[in-house]
């Protein structure tokens, strides 16, 4: 991977030089659609889903590399102003030891070999260019030896050997019964050196009270790691770990005994996750895929694809843009319009436009949860069960990757389809480390009377703050508000599962049905919230046996 961004780094330069003309010849300020966001302060907003249909884009993983090259570099320095948040605020660390920042052995030497590597890295990529000058092997020396301190350094963080796979110590999540079925996978981000990747794994075991799998991706250094970001999600390229979670993914989901396979990424590893995730779609029934459920953090992606199973959900969608909204279990005889000739194939591409008929939008009482139903709605009926996001507005990589492409204004049609719900949290410790700033501030542990961890009668940390002491899962965020519109404007709703049907909720619902604007706090919608301490989303009996039987939900 070294030579390969050796290569590119030596094919980029031009193009780094012509950074400062863009700027003056962009076609459109990045979205304005983010500004607000980005303004806010300890709040959180919620995009939806983007529906998906027919529409033909010009600025998408499937344009030429160097084109998404072209805009990836000039949108890594348009957001260069939140490049400080990647590891800002240093404090709290309120995980412990398995904070990335909080004063250990292991941290400290991280930080100092990722120091020592972006100080040579810079220095290298500075003086390539004018490497030309000097003899040809001369040159190559240079280089090679540069290239064997590199990997030397890297050895210090990652490790000797080519271990990718690891998994959670059993001291902090030990396989239970009622998780039979289930297995959880994560792949880190950029500069996750072996150290950090097991504590990364630890506090997820914590959070969720299972065994976590973990894929390994593995660094070359800061510097290096972000030109191997600029490569895998613009050429798809397909490292070693990339291919060996595929590989284990699509072994767990063929498996018959598993009903669940949960996929969680952060950073980079929203990039490989995708790449995995297109793989799955080429290749695994639909039936099979149902089991998978993805939720990222920070994610740097530049697409996520999740398509509806059948046209005739796609056309639901389309034509009933506020039950999409809602996300309701849809019935024919709850007052929603369907085609009796569903099934057959699409005559012309009209029948995939909204129709212009008046709303109808389903009754009170069929307002059921998806997530608790034994068959999906009509409208959510994608290949992939659920997918979140979770990104704050001053991650550098976030804002490089998920919000820019969920939230993007530019002319249509002109961006990428992201398929996935989003939770876009401002916060004055809204930094982009995994354990740091995104669990500690979106599942905090519990405390004791003194501020420090509490921990059982064994010294194990116990595990999530209750319900209500949750600063992130207690904001409210505003449901029907055109939030994460799609480029074809209003046409095409936005999905939001309600994760309870308690009386409450079912009064929110009326409300969103009645004024198309509700506020709802972020744990009604979070499914991921729902496993935490080793909870579970309700779901009935059915749908577990369907799911292991392989039958499409």
């Amino acid at each position: 991977m070294e030579l390969i961004s050796l290569s590119f780094l030596t094919l980029i330069a031009p193009l780094l030089l012509a950074i400062p003309i863009m700027v003056f010849f962009r076609r459109k300020p990045a979205s304005s659609a983010l500004d607000p966001i980005t303004k806010m302060i300890s709040s959180t907003a919620f995009i939806g889903s983007q529906t998906g249909g027919e529409s033909v884009i010009n600025y998408s993983y499937t344009d030429l590399p160097w084109t998404l090259m072209m805009w990836d570099v000039y949108y890594f320095f348009h957001y260069l102003w939140a490049i400080f948040y990647v590891v800002w605020p240093v404090t709290p660390t309120d995980s412990a030891e398995l904070s990335e920042l909080s004063f250990t052995y292991g941290n400290v030497l991280s930080l100092g070999v990722h120091l020592v590597l972006v100080v040579l890295q810079l220095g290298f990529i500075v003086a390539l260019p004018f490497m030309v000058i000097l003899p040809v092997w001369t040159a190559v020396g240079l280089i090679a030896g540069f290239m064997g301190v590199n990997k030397l350094l890297c050895m210090v963080l990652n490790g000797r050997g080519d271990q990718v796979e690891y998994r959670s110590d059993p001291e902090y999540a030990e396989a239970r019964k009622e998780h039979e079925g289930e297995v959880w996978i994560f792949i880190n981000g950029v500069a996750a050196g072996e150290h950090w990747m097991k504590s990364n794994l630890n506090r997820l075991a914590v959070t969720f009270k299972r065994p976590i799998l973990g894929i390994h991706n593995k660094t070359a250094g800061i510097l290096f790691d972000v030109v191997e970001c600029c490569i895998q999600r613009n050429w798809q390229y397909a490292t070693k770990d990339v291919r060996v979670c595929y590989r284990i993914i699509k072994e767990k989901l063929y498996e018959p005994q598993n009903t669940k396979v949960v996929f969680i990424l952060h950073s980079q590893g929203g990039i490989q996750g995708s790449l995995i995730i297109d793989w799955l779609l080429q290749e695994l029934p639909q039936d099979i895929l149902s089991k998978l459920e993805v939720y990222t953090f920070g994610n740097a992606a530049n697409h996520f694809n999740n398509p509806h199973r059948h046209v005739r959900s796609q056309r639901v969608a389309l034509r009933n843009p506020l039950a999409a909204k809602t996300d309701s279990t849809l019935k024919e005889d709850d007052g929603t319009t369907t085609n009796k000739t569903e099934n057959r194939e699409p005559e012309i591409k009209a029948n995939l436009a909204p129709e212009p008929l008046e709303e109808r939008v389903p009754s009170l009482t069929s307002l059921t949860s998806s997530t608790c139903s034994a068959h999906p709605s009509q409208i959510s009926d994608r290949a992939i069960g659920h997918i979140e996001h979770y990104a704050h507005t001053t991650d550098f990589v976030a804002l490089w990757g998920v919000l820019h492409f969920t939230t993007s204004t530019l002319d249509s049609p002109t961006m990428p389809r992201f398929i996935g719900r989003v939770f876009a949290r401002s916060s004055p410790r809204g930094g982009h480390q995994f354990v740091q700033h995104y669990l500690d501030g979106m599942f905090p542990l519990q405390r004791d009377a003194n501020g420090k961890l509490l921990r059982d009668s064994d010294g194990n940390l116990v595990g999530c703050v209750e319900e209500g002491d949750n600063e992130f899962m207690e904001s409210e965020v505003i449901i029907g508000n055109n939030e994460g519109a799609d480029i074809e404007g209003d046409l095409e709703g936005e999905q939001v599962q309600v994760h309870s049907v308690s009386p409450t909720i079912l009064r929110k619902r009326a409300t969103f049905r009645r004024e198309g604007v509700v506020k709802m706090r972020v744990r009604e919608l979070s499914r991921l919230w729902q496993y935490r301490d080793g909870g579970s989303p309700e779901e009935h009996k059915g749908r577990r046996r369907d799911v292991r039987k392989g039958v499409t939900m």
